[in-house]
């Protein structure tokens, strides 16, 4: 395994059998119910808790601690739940150090926050471990919702359509359900399969159909789904992937980070999946730290992730990029790739130019360069939203995504989109699922007349 390990190049098993079980272990160990309590017992149940407003479904935070301390987890998570109905996975998942526990008074008092977190995971970890549904299928109301994507906006719309009394048909392109939750969120912050147990917990409540392998543009098309049914929504996230436009872009070796961290994510051996020994990162969000760190915990020897702007102007939060640097992934700042250098027909290196702020604050390159030997480059640059589906079938675009009012309504009479797909999205979790419910709720209204 040793020859492995210095190996140039990309291949498997760079580490022992037992090292891939220990690296990919859960980022965060649950709490036990000890440390829930006197954790519990640290929140001051502020009447006008900050909290509240910091979470973008304003989950009654103060409401479900005071639940915890008080012995009655179940009880919490239902709280949790009539908010995020995805509190397990935003429990695991949300930037929580820059929302919720950021605004925690307990920091007025230069304390720790309290760990909201690992508090909305306990409660609602034991709930689906106890089992049992806490909310009931409404009667059934006649009316039909076509739910395009089966990612945390389109799972939390069903849901609350479900919840209303609506049938609802979930078109899913991919195999599974859970959109990036599934497939592109790193592997330690998910573990033991939590994901589809999530979604299967969402599903039975019943009065949701799902077509897997159906895609907008491809299968069906949004005009046939608006004839078959009294309204849609449209949550197919972000499908496009994001170029350099560089001369070698397509050399062996260079990968997309969202690609490779799918396969990670389904991989039943984590050992079949090739490394590289000295990985270069190419981007500066969550999914830029998922892959580097990843790549780490495969075996890398040398894991480099290369940013345009300072630190404070990443997308990957504080608490993601200590994560990087304490997992031993390098990070550079305000450099640009300009260039792929190859050997013998792979990927080699690549070529970074300085860059410096103008005085408008664009960025403009220094003419100074450098470059990092590596067998394996991963872009994570971000992705974009193939528009080409909606665009012809009279949903106005904004920015490239598309355009919707505050309740979600797209351009189109009947049709309304939500999730990483809308122009303004936040790319969370915990924002798709707000604008899951949203939208499931202004469409009740709508079939309704309520």
């Amino acid at each position: 395994m040793e020859a492995n390990r210095r190996a140039d190049g990309i291949v498997p098993g760079r580490l022992e059998a037992e090292d891939y079980a220990s690296n990919f272990a859960d980022l965060h160990p649950p709490l036990d119910p000890h440390e829930a309590a006197v954790e519990a017992d640290r929140c001051y149940f502020c009447y006008d808790a900050p909290c509240i407003q910091a979470c973008p479904t304003s989950i009654d935070i103060p409401l479900f601690i005071r639940q915890i301390a008080t012995g009655n987890p179940s009880g919490s998570a239902k709280t949790i739940l009539e908010s995020n109905i995805m509190g397990g996975m935003c429990a695991r998942v949300c930037p929580t150090e820059t929302l919720c526990e950021e605004v925690c008074v307990r920091n007025d008092a230069e304390e720790k926050p309290v760990r909201i977190g690992e508090l909305q995971r306990y409660a609602t970890d034991h709930l689906l471990t106890t089992g049992g549904q806490p909310f009931s299928r409404g009667a059934a109301t006649g009316k039909s919702v076509a739910v395009v994507g089966g990612g945390p906006a389109g799972l939390a719309c069903a849901h609350e359509l479900a919840r209303h009394g609506h049938d609802v048909v979930v078109h899913e392109a991919r195999e599974k359900l859970g959109g990036l939750n599934e497939y592109g969120i790193a592997a330690y912050k998910t573990v033991d399969g939590f994901a589809q147990r999530e979604v299967d917990f969402i599903l039975s409540i019943g009065g949701i159909e799902v077509k897997i392998g159906s895609r907008l543009g491809a299968t069906v098309t949004l005009d046939e789904l608006a004839s078959d049914h009294d309204a849609v929504f449209l949550a197919m996230g972000m499908g496009g992937t994001g170029a350099l436009g560089l001369e070698g872009e397509d050399a062996p070796g260079i990968a997309d980070a969202v690609d490779y961290i799918s396969e990670l994510r389904q991989a039943d051996d984590l050992s079949s999946l090739p490394v590289g020994r000295r990985v270069v990162v190419i981007g500066g969000g969550m999914t830029a730290v998922d892959i580097a760190v990843q790549s780490k915990k495969l075996g890398a020897e040398e894991v480099t992730m290369v940013y345009r702007r300072g630190a404070d102007r990443m997308n990957a939060s504080p608490f993601e990029q200590d994560l990087a640097q304490t997992n031993g992934v390098g990070i550079r700042h305000w450099a640009a790739p300009t260039g792929f250098e190859t050997e013998g027909g792979k990927v080699s290196g690549v070529t970074f130019e300085y860059l410096e702020p103008n005085e408008d604050g664009r960025l403009a390159g220094t003419g100074q360069t450098y470059t990092l030997q590596a067998d394996q480059v991963f872009k994570a640059i971000g992705q974009s939203f193939v528009a080409e589906h909606v665009a012809e079938h009279g949903v106005e675009l904004e920015r490239g995504r598309i355009k919707v009012t505050e309740d979600r309504k797209t351009s189109r009479h009947g049709v309304w989109a939500g999730g990483d797909c809308v122009s303004g999205g936040e790319d969370l979790t915990v924002a798709s699922v707000a604008d899951g419910k949203a939208a499931a709720l202004s469409i009740h209204r709508f079939l309704t007349g309520a």
